[in-house]
């Protein structure tokens, strides 16, 4: 499903659940994550509650991806915007859009962990900072 109209948003269209390729979610990692090793993101997407993708044309230039614990919460995951499309709001509202399906599906909290340099983009994105705990297994 669409969800908006790209003659308002530079082109970019953001898409609810659509088909993604590894080749296509694998090229766009490569450029945004120096350390990203190719995947299969088959098995992630079946375990997921939603997606959302912004494409410019056929080109994949952003995703955020959502899972859910059947209930009251979810958490997002991923959130990507290639880098010569950053710093012009694709990754605020790729991660709006990713609220507002994990509220229609029936979460009432969004989590997300990210690193302090982040703080402020998603504050943008109606995010409070809270305490959280972490553990690396």
């Amino acid at each position: 499903m669409m969800i908006d109209d790209p003659s308002q948003n530079g082109d970019e269209v953001l898409v609810v659940r659509p088909e993604l390729t590894d080749a296509e979610l694998n090229e766009l990692f490569d450029a945004a994550w120096p350390d990203h090793r190719p995947t299969s993101f088959a098995p992630v997407l079946a375990r997921s509650l939603t997606w959302i993708a912004a494409r410019r044309g056929s080109r994949l230039v952003g995703f955020v991806n959502v899972v859910g614990d059947g209930g009251a919460h979810a958490f997002i995951l991923d959130t990507t915007v290639h880098p010569d499309q950053r710093r012009q709001g694709l990754g605020i509202r790729l991660v709006r859009a990713a609220a507002d399906e994990a509220k229609a599906a029936g979460a009432q909290w969004l989590h997300v962990d990210y690193e302090p340099c982040l703080e402020s983009f998603y504050a943008q994105c109606g995010f409070l900072p809270t305490a959280a705990g972490l553990r690396r297994l």
